[in-house]
């Protein structure tokens, strides 16, 4: 499939997701990141997006609830180029019963060729790179060439 190049701001769109075990872990490291975060939009799913934004006293537009559908939400906002950076603190020894719906999570942000983070370590790495406060060209797919093919 053809690439095209698409635009992201300096200002990043991040979303902030975390299974019920890491919710506090992703709390702490929104807190010790604060002012970096402070500098860009955040979403989250429901019960996670409430705790950040106690946590960090700063707004974050909230999806519904991972299990509710809150995940594919946030996979949408990937596919239609809104989001920018995804922070997905999961937990790899409890199986959750929405797996299907990481994944599918996970796949988008893999296809739509965005930054993912799973744990702290992770996080901290791209948190602090340079391009997360530079403007940056990305490569994503031209589904709109691969649609005009196949409709002629």
């Amino acid at each position: 499939m053809e690439t095209k190049l698409s635009a992201l701001n300096s200002r990043k769109n991040i979303a902030l997701v975390a299974h019920d075990n890491m919710k506090s872990v992703l709390s702490d490291w929104a807190q010790t990141n604060r002012d970096t975060l402070a500098e860009h939009n955040l979403y989250a799913t429901g019960t996670t997006g409430y705790r950040i934004e106690k946590t960090l006293n700063m707004p974050v537009y909230k999806f519904v609830s991972g299990p509710l559908g809150g995940d594919q939400q946030i996979g949408a906002k990937i596919s239609e180029g809104e989001i920018d950076i995804l922070i997905f603190f999961w937990d790899p020894f409890e199986p959750m019963p929405h797996d299907p719906d990481v994944k599918a999570l996970l796949r988008l942000a893999a296809a739509w060729n965005i930054p993912v983070a799973c744990n702290p370590a992770s996080a901290d790495f791209v948190i602090t790179s340079p391009l997360v406060s530079e403007a940056y060209q990305r490569d994503i797919p031209d589904y709109d060439s691969y649609i005009a093919e196949r409709i002629k």
